[in-house]
């Protein structure tokens, strides 16, 4: 049912950017779960996707028309599976997105972000939203309407009695010391049966054995009333290996891909808010050191990734409006002042569509993949490249205080008129002071 595929262009067919996510939805057919460049040559550009065989259903409206004045939006991604350096362990994105988050009013992020298994940086004003959502969200065809509180149920992928002790010790735990709204689980019958799998590009994808286990599963939940899923699950086939490189702080995240195909698949068949949680977190793997890389750690000194997960849903946004779930705010993507990302990595939806919309485009160069999409690679025109988050703040603080960029950069280019009978003096080229910010 699941099936990961890389497709080639040519770039001799390519108009524009504008015109690129157009030519991949046409290439990449089916129901697609999401999809990236992960490469470019001088001749070619590469895409992996992730693509369900069995129809999930489309949106296809679009809210380019609605407006939700007086707010001000900014979209923060950290790729899964993509080895960030900042944000692709556990949670080790937290303190970038809390310091873009004080610089707007909402501050849309992927949950793996924040999500650090027993911890999480959730200021209020971060919205914690699935990637298929963001997707959608990037695209102009849904709002984001974020609730004062979700009904969340968790499934429980089938497993024994002392896991689940486990999850129902954490799972009265976020309760009792969060008050988080979770009054209906479902253990499954069998197993669900996420895989890791990895694109010839070296970031991680995933597939399920089982989807209709899961499904099953949110149908029970969703016939109770919950307005978001959990999953908890041990997703197989981890390279052991290069799980542990990845604790050295040397590799990418094996498990988020897997994690990423389980929750856009709920999102898309159910349009529910959903996010995945590894059941219990391996540890018998052969580290170079008990004390691993500080921006894994919170994995490691964690017994599994669950709480985390349904701390964030408490506050996820909805894509649909749902009865009985309240709604304190809405945005969408005419809110979105810029679009912040890894620099190596400028192939997915959000900044292809940001072309589209004419949304600036801050790539931040100190928060390196494994990939090699840059601006270089790879031009785009909304790009403005900073070396770090801090940077990117600044950016941001100008952009909702209305200020054109190139004043603040010097030198500043003189506006003169003609002199009659005198020559008109030389313009300075501030738009390629721009590019060079960093």
């Amino acid at each position: 049912m699941i099936h990961n595929k890389e497709f080639i262009i040519r770039k001799s067919e390519i108009a524009d950017p504008q015109s690129l996510p157009a030519m991949i939805e046409h290439l990449v057919s089916g129901d697609v779960l999401r999809w990236y460049i992960s490469k470019v040559t001088a001749a070619e550009v590469f895409v992996e996707a992730t693509i369900c065989s069995e129809p999930l259903g489309e949106t296809s409206d679009s809210v380019m028309g609605q407006f939700y004045s007086g707010k001000s939006a900014v979209l923060n991604l950290i790729p899964t599976g993509i080895g960030c350096d900042i944000g692709g362990y556990a949670g080790d994105a937290g303190p970038a997105t809390a310091l873009l988050a004080s610089c707007c009013d909402y501050l849309v992020t992927n949950p793996n972000a924040v999500n650090a298994s027993n911890f999480i940086m959730m200021d209020k004003n971060i919205v914690y939203t699935e990637g298929y959502c963001i997707d959608l969200f990037s695209r102009g065809l849904i709002n984001l309407h974020i609730p004062y509180s979700n009904k969340i149920g968790l499934i429980i992928e089938k497993t024994d009695d002392e896991h689940l002790d486990v999850v129902f010790n954490i799972l009265n735990t976020v309760r009792a010391v969060y008050g988080v709204d979770v009054e209906h689980f479902v253990i499954t019958d069998e197993h669900i049966g996420g895989r890791c799998v990895q694109h010839t590009s070296g970031s991680y994808a995933g597939s399920i054995d089982n989807p209709d286990t899961l499904f099953r599963a949110c149908e029970q939940l969703i016939a109770k009333g919950v307005t978001a899923i959990a999953v908890t699950s041990n997703i197989q086939d981890l390279p052991a290996d290069s799980y542990a490189e990845h604790f050295s702080g040397r590799h990418p995240n094996p498990v988020g891909g897997a994690e990423a195909v389980i929750s856009h698949l709920i999102a898309k068949k159910y349009r529910l808010p959903a996010a995945h949680a590894p059941m219990i977190n391996l540890k018998q793997i052969n580290l170079q050191d008990a004390v691993v890389d500080a921006r894994g750690a919170g994995e490691i000194t964690s017994h599994s990734g669950m709480a985390s997960v349904l701390i964030g849903l408490t506050q996820a946004p909805q894509i649909t409006q749902r009865p009985g779930c309240r709604i304190a705010d809405t945005i969408n993507i005419n809110n979105v002042l810029a679009v912040v990302v890894p620099a190596s990595s400028l192939g997915g939806i959000p900044v292809l569509y940001a072309q589209k919309f004419n949304i600036p485009v801050i790539a931040v160069r100190n928060n390196a993949t494994i990939l090699d999409i840059t601006a270089e690679r790879f031009p785009l025109k909304t790009v403005v490249e900073v070396h770090t988050y801090a940077e990117a703040a600044g950016i941001i603080m100008a952009l909702k205080r209305g200020l054109n960029l190139n004043t603040i950069l010097r030198p500043l280019e003189t506006h003169r008129y003609e002199r009659r009978g005198g020559p008109v003096a030389a313009a300075v080229d501030t738009d390629s002071l721009v590019a060079e910010l960093a």
